[in-house]
Order: C-alpha cells, then structure tokens, then sequence
C-alpha cells in the first residue's frame, strides 16, 4: 500500500510540473522562436528591426527605444543636458541650423555655439567616430553616420550612381576650419559694402578688429539692413558659410556632396537617413538618423527651395 501510495505521489508531481498556466509559453531567452531583433535603430543597419523565418525585415517601433523620436515636438526630441540658448545668436542658429540636434543613433551637440578650439577638441573627441576613404577622399564622421552613407554608396553603385565628397573638408572640420570660412565671406564682404557706400571705413576696420564670435552680431545687424556677406552679397551669410563655432560639420553629422544636383542620388541618401537641412546650402546633407516619414516626429517641418525638400526646425 506504501508503495503505491509512493508511486501516485510521484506521478502526480512530474504531471505538475509539465503544465503551464500559459498555452503559448515563452522561451527561456524571453524572446519568440519566429524573429531575432537588433541594438539600435538607425537606417543603416539592421538595428531596431526584426527578422521572420522567411528572412524578411520589418520595421520595429517602440516608446521605449532610446534611438525613435518621442513625443514633445522639436523640444522633446532634444539631446539630454542641451543648453538652449537665450541670446539673440543662439537663438537664430538652432532655429537656422537645429535640425542635427534631434538626430538619433548618433551624439549631437549639447550647445549651439562653440566658443573655442578646445571645446570643439573635447566634444569631437567623446563621440564614436569613423574614418573612411569615400570616392577617393578620406573624411571623419560620427560612427553611424559613416556606416549609413557607406551604404548609401552601396546602393548608389548599384543604380549606376556615386557618392562622393567634394572635397576635403567636406565632413569633420575644426573650430578654425569654421572661422577661416567665416573670414573668407565677411572681409571680402566689408570692402565691397565700403565700396558701395553702405558702411563707412570706420566701421569696417572696427568689425575686422573684432574677435570672430564678437562678429557674429555685428554682421547679422548688417543683414538685417540687407547687407548681406554671402558669396555674391545676395543672401545671408548663413547659407554660404556657418558663424565660427556652430557648423553642422564640427558635430560630424554633415557631407558636402559632389553629386548633390542628382535628384536620384538625393533619394539615395535619404533611404539611409542623410537629407538636406539647410536652405540654400544645396551640396550640404545631414544625417537625422531616421527615415523621411519620421522627421515630422522629430518636430522638422519640410520647405521647399530651388525644387529641394530641406527639414527644418518647426519653431
């Protein structure tokens, strides 16, 4: 009888612990047999994605994925620690140039303007970045934004197109970088307004003198009056060359790009999260980091200009 009594008892353990409270029990590694999903979600990889069993790729979306953009417009898209500017510079170049500092994968700026070399030396310096010889010239960006245009060049090769910098300085540049290009539109500027009778001598001398963050407010003063130190005096200065300190290519998130006319190569581009940010800057492309139907979650507006779609703060 003791025996038996054993046996039932046995029997009646091994059955409860083969049952589940659930039909459609979960795997041990927490994740379903049918799909395997990546680290981050930037057009580029296969991060944020996941992968059936026929080998298709399906987008993922999820609030709670670091890399997609939140709720909160432009503002809640914004980097942590971001420093927004109250000064009337400040304000102008995020409205003019912010669009990188709601680009995801990747590290954006914390601050619009950079004041000097050595803080242009330790933000480039603590973020991941990658060197890379493309169309036979070598330039530096941020890690996924390389990647992307890697295989942004990928595809393009395969449709018979190519992507290529134009020139050297086209991607990563310096706090220097930044104040020669100033320098190359604002004293050549000086002496045609000076020749045209807009502004005297006087005042010429007395904004050369000045430090290059110190003209910055000066020549947007003179713009305001419509005169204007970009290339050919037509337009603002800002959609030749960036103020010194605040240019998209100090965050290593931009590309000149030689082929930018190519409205296919545009495309291309796009598909890999590079577009077009700022007005009347055509060559220049940066990368967001998403694809295009998102932007307008990153709060960017899209303006149409010289038959280009460029994403824009919406402020």
């Amino acid at each position: 009888m003791k025996i038996r009594l054993f046996l039932a008892f046995i029997s009646l353990a091994v059955l409860t612990s083969c049952w589940s409270p659930d039909g459609n029990r979960t795997p041990r590694n927490g994740s379903s047999p049918s799909s395997t999903t990546s680290s981050s979600a930037t057009p580029g990889s296969t991060a944020g994605k996941t992968s059936n069993n026929n080998g298709e790729t399906n987008k993922v979306s999820s609030s709670n994925t670091p890399d997609m953009p939140k709720s909160g417009g432009f503002q809640g898209n914004l980097p942590g620690g971001f420093q927004t500017p109250t000064d009337p510079v400040g304000q102008k170049m995020l409205k003019e140039y912010g669009a990188m500092f709601v680009a995801k994968g990747v590290t954006p700026p914390s601050v619009v303007v950079f004041k000097n070399e050595s803080e242009v030396s330790a933000f480039q310096s603590g973020v991941q970045k990658s060197s890379e010889n493309i169309g036979g010239v070598t330039i530096e960006l941020q890690a996924a934004a390389m990647n992307a245009l890697k295989e942004a060049v990928t595809e393009a090769k395969g449709k018979n197109l190519s992507i290529s910098p134009r020139n050297a300085d086209s991607a990563k540049r310096s706090y220097q970088q930044t104040v020669d290009n100033w320098k190359s539109r604002v004293d050549p500027g000086l002496v045609f307004w000076v020749g045209k009778g807009k502004i005297t001598q006087a005042d010429a001398n007395r904004i050369k003198a000045l430090s290059a963050t110190e003209q910055i407010p000066e020549i947007f003063k003179l713009e305001d009056a419509g005169i204007f130190f970009a290339q050919g005096n037509q337009k603002t200065i800002i959609y030749s060359v960036a103020p010194p300190g605040t240019s998209q290519h100090i965050s290593m998130l931009a590309l000149d790009v030689a082929q930018f006319e190519n409205p296919a190569v545009r495309q291309v581009l796009a598909n890999h999260g590079w577009f077009q940010t700022v007005p009347s800057d055509l060559p220049h492309f940066t990368y967001l980091g998403v694809s295009e139907n998102e932007l307008p979650n990153l709060g960017l507006k899209k303006v149409t200009e010289s038959g280009r779609s460029f994403w824009v703060p919406n402020l």
